[in-house]
């Protein structure tokens, strides 16, 4: 703990080298209003050329180390049994301990196969808080999502260190109204990422763990980000600090029956995913179902060397240094952002910074789509683009088709990691701290188009 406690009083730089660049085209406030205006006011719909700091997503957009190129250059792209499948098959096992392993293109495939093997319809699926596509699926397959969340997890206000909590009341509540048979699994997030990528304890995890075990019921991990989660544990739960990162990722996972995830964030790669189970018979169900969606069973939707890269990204994942520098640097910007006065979500996560935009945006009611709007705000002030955590994402009620009103309506600055130095945090900071004190003259959106199924990604607005 002391040499913890010291680290934290000494500032701390990036733990690599910088080996090759990618310049960026600064654009002027002319052009940026162009594209803003032929993208619909959606941040989504912007062309790459166009975005000098890109903090749209974490997914996909890692520099990978030199240790994961060389890695590429080892690639078996042998149709059947490829060496590398063995190779991240190991790593799976060894650093998260799931039994079986079936590759996917991403994690949304993931999520695809365990609501269509798990779910039937009029289940109901508890969860600590929805994510657009894991919601999704679960809908698709006949399931009805229930936020069974902490009540702080939806107060940007709270400093509570694990919002990522369940709440086992609410889920006790679940199994008397609605019996254990039609619970199939309980889905759980390591950091939630429309929380603001709020962490769950490992303490809530194990109790967890004990009240499905007395129903019989399965938990379904998301585990995306269960490294930032891991390191948000030892840093806040007295009784892991003198855990390893690593200690902790597989002791999450042993909490667990089954995970998606989307390699795209922790493990460090640009694309892949897979779904890890321990029981058998799910495992026999993914694997003939992974022949019909994604590819033979050896490599889902990826190619051996992407599966060989990944395999070392889960390696580099749980290295202190780099999980340390990675959190660090969200830290950094949302400390900036909290001392200039810029309303955040509180504790700052571990992915990205969440601008409140209810709070930033008081005069626009949320029809107005204040989240959408101040996303579009910050790209013309200054080339950032971030992307809408609100009433946008959250959808529309299949029902009623009336829209879905989240009690959050955020901003997520999500940052890439080992891409960006903290001077590009301090320009980001300053935008926002410019957009903020010229709030009161931003105007609010209104849909153009929307297409049926996760609109935040393609849906069109114009301004009020």
């Amino acid at each position: 703990m002391a040499k913890k406690d010291a680290e934290k009083k000494r500032s701390w730089a990036e733990p690599y080298k910088i080996k090759m660049v990618e310049p960026v085209r600064i654009t002027t406030r002319k052009e940026r209003k162009h594209a803003l205006e032929e993208a619909g006011y959606n941040t989504f719909l912007l062309k790459s050329n166009d975005v000098y700091i890109d903090l749209l997503t974490d997914s996909g957009t890692s520099a990978m180390s030199d240790r994961q190129w060389a890695g590429m250059m080892m690639g078996d792209e042998a149709y059947a049994g490829s060496r590398n499948f063995y190779h991240l098959e190991e790593a799976v096992r060894e650093f998260y301990g799931y039994k079986h392993l079936v590759p996917t293109h991403q994690g949304r495939a993931a999520e695809h196969m365990i609501s269509k093997i798990l779910i039937s319809e009029g289940d109901i699926i508890p969860g600590n808080m929805y994510f657009t596509t894991t919601k999704l699926h679960q809908e698709l397959a006949g399931g009805t999502f229930v936020d069974i969340i902490i009540d702080e997890a939806h107060d940007p206000k709270s400093t509570h260190p694990f919002k990522g909590n369940v709440n086992l009341n609410k889920l006790e509540d679940l199994f008397k109204n609605h019996g254990a048979d039609k619970i199939p699994y309980v889905s759980i997030a390591t950091t939630v990422n429309m929380a603001g990528g709020q962490p769950i304890s490992l303490s809530n995890l194990k109790e967890l763990r004990k009240l499905c075990n007395k129903h019989g019921t399965m938990i379904v991990h998301d585990m995306t980000r269960v490294a930032e989660n891991a390191y948000m544990i030892q840093n806040n739960e007295a009784e892991y600090s003198d855990w390893s990162v690593k200690e902790i990722v597989l002791e999450i996972c042993n909490q667990t029956d089954a995970a998606t995830m989307s390699a795209k964030k922790d493990a460090l790669v640009n694309i892949g995913g897979f779904l890890a189970v321990n029981d058998d018979e799910v495992f026999d169900k993914a694997r003939n179902m992974v022949v019909v969606y994604e590819g033979l069973h050896t490599y889902g939707g990826m190619a051996g060397r992407d599966m060989e890269a990944l395999a070392i990204g889960i390696t580099e994942s749980v290295d202190y240094d780099h999980i340390r520098a990675r959190v660090g640097q969200v830290q950094y910007l949302g400390d900036k952002l909290i001392d200039a006065g810029i309303p955040v979500v509180k504790p700052i996560g571990t992915h990205g910074v969440f601008l409140d935009a209810k709070a930033f945006l008081p005069q626009l009611d949320q029809d107005q789509l204040p989240a959408q709007s101040l996303a579009g705000e910050i790209y013309l002030d200054s080339g950032v683009r971030a992307m809408e955590r609100g009433l946008v994402s959250a959808g529309r009620n299949p029902e009623t088709g009336d829209h879905n009103y989240p009690r959050l309506e955020l901003v997520r600055l999500t940052i890439p990691r080992r891409v960006y130095t903290q001077a590009h945090m301090d320009v980001v900071a300053e935008s926002i701290e410019a957009v903020y004190a010229n709030r009161n003259q931003i105007a609010g959106l209104k849909f153009v188009y929307e297409p049926e199924y996760l609109r935040f990604f393609q849906s069109r607005f114009e301004r009020l």
